[in-house]
């Protein structure tokens, strides 16, 4: 068969970037090595029947609010958002609790001294969302809208400690800003983390956290619909070895890792390109867990039942430490554990009466260590009583997450570093990243510009370089 392109992989910017090009008139298709569609937007029943889990992904912020997504009918094809009432919850010591809400006021008003800093420093970003997300999530270029991305970017540059020190006097409002840095998987000392921290919040105000109904799978599942309806294929259970697998094609397009590309085509690839390759280095890994749990996670801040996700890791200063441990090698004792309680607000995830939470933490990469005593002692810290809630549990070590998805090396889920340096050359300094010195090879993954998380944009730019360079 001859297709006008191919493409290697169906997580959410190889889906992403084979709807681009169907949308086009380009005929494609779809590889994916596994049975099921979807890449790190997975849903499977990891334990018992009836308890659905997030095998990767499961809170979708940039999802929701991904510009490419947006345009799309996935509506019509099976997708259901759901909300949660508060995007995020942030337990401290002594029953407290920073809770970021939809509303920009209500969250402030909860944070004394910085409520109106806080307020004055996001309004901006916030009100002006749909103007700043598209100049954010892309790969290097002449911004439609310079002043309001280079005022993001005069913060944004800075490291988390730092935006926290100048910004912020109070637990709750710095402790925000440091669980949603630590999504970086960089030490909160790095600069550019700060820009993590600020998107996140802001998405939290502009547009909301949401879950998908029923698991991350239908994201997914509605992608490939969308996709199917506009002619195009899809054959799964089919890992790609070598390019003469791969059907006649004007286009290939990896969404893989750059170790992936190297090893299917490599040898298509001239030798300065793959050694420019072989320096692109990974992110930290993650150890990931699943619970089935008899009743709601008992969290002493009662406000934390309120939120879809949790940050349960102490004060900025504690989750520092932690990321600065993994940063060097060490596992972190109290680690950051990012987590998630879908089942509240998702009765399809969990038979009647039971629920489900979802977490992992950050710890180096390749890390050999079963992280499930430090993961649960911190929720345990915040939630007494929460081991006495579980009824069965899963984990993914990081090497487990790599056998899983070879694109996760050592559990690195964001397709690489995302430090300042390797933001800008992703996979290298190019004007067109996405374009191989190959002629018709592409890489559409997280490896590229914008970088990690399920929102397309990576594989949404890739298609539309293929479409430039084959008219």
């Amino acid at each position: 068969m001859t297709f006008d392109a191919v493409v290697i992989g169906s997580g959410p910017n190889g889906l992403a970037a084979a709807i681009e090009l169907a949308r086009n008139g380009r005929a494609v298709c779809v590889y994916e090595a596994r049975d099921v569609v979807g890449g790190g937007c997975r849903s499977a029943e990891s334990t018992l029947p009836g308890f659905i889990h997030d095998t990767c992904a499961a809170i979708h912020p940039l999802g929701y609010a991904s510009p490419f997504f947006k345009q799309l009918p996935l509506d019509q094809h099976g997708l259901r958002w759901i909300f949660p009432d508060a995007p995020l919850a942030h337990p401290l010591d002594s029953g407290r609790a920073a809770l970021l809400e939809r509303s920009i006021g209500e969250t402030s008003r909860r944070l004394g001294q910085d409520s109106i800093r806080y307020a004055r420093l996001l309004h901006p970003f916030i009100r002006r969302w749909d103007d700043l997300g598209p100049d954010i999530l892309a790969p290097i270029h002449i911004p439609k809208h310079p002043f309001l991305l280079a005022r993001f970017g005069r913060h944004a540059i800075r490291s988390a400690l730092s935006f926290a020190d100048r910004h912020f006097v109070t637990a709750e409002a710095r402790a925000l800003i440091g669980g949603n840095a630590g999504h970086s998987l960089l030490p909160l000392s790095a600069p550019g983390t700060a820009g993590f921290g600020l998107l996140l919040e802001i998405l939290g105000h502009a547009t909301g956290w949401p879950l998908v109904a029923g698991g991350s799978q239908n994201l997914s599942n509605a992608l490939v619909s969308y996709f199917q309806s506009l002619g195009g294929e899809i054959v799964t259970g089919h890992r790609i070895s070598t390019l003469k697998e791969v059907p006649n094609a004007g286009s290939i397009l990896f969404d893989t890792s750059v170790r992936e590309l190297l090893r299917i085509a490599g040898d298509r690839l001239p030798e300065t390109y793959r050694r420019k390759l072989l320096r692109f280095r990974p992110a930290a890994g993650v150890f990931k867990m699943d619970w089935e749990l008899s009743c709601p996670i008992p969290w002493t801040a009662k406000e934390c039942a309120r939120a879809g996700t949790l940050h349960v890791g102490g004060t900025i200063e504690q989750i520092a430490e932690s990321e600065a441990a993994v940063a060097e090698g060490r596992i972190p004792e109290k680690p950051l554990v990012i987590a998630a309680q879908q089942s509240l607000f998702d009765r399809t995830r969990a038979p009647e009466g039971k629920h489900t939470a979802w977490g992992y933490c950050h710890v180096p990469n390749g890390c050999g260590v079963d992280m499930t005593g430090p993961i649960e002692a911190q929720i345990e810290r915040f939630a007494p009583g929460f081991r006495d809630c579980i009824l069965a549990r899963h984990t993914l070590s990081p090497l487990q997450m790599e056998t899983y998805n070879p694109n996760y090396i050592g559990g690195d889920i964001t397709g690489g570093a995302a430090d300042i340096l390797q933001l800008l050359r992703r996979p290298i300094l190019s004007p067109n990243p996405y374009a191989t010195p190959a002629h018709g090879l592409f890489l559409c993954s997280a490896s590229t510009p914008p970088g990690g998380g399920v929102h397309g944009m990576a594989g949404y730019h890739a298609a539309r370089a293929v479409l430039r360079m084959t008219l």
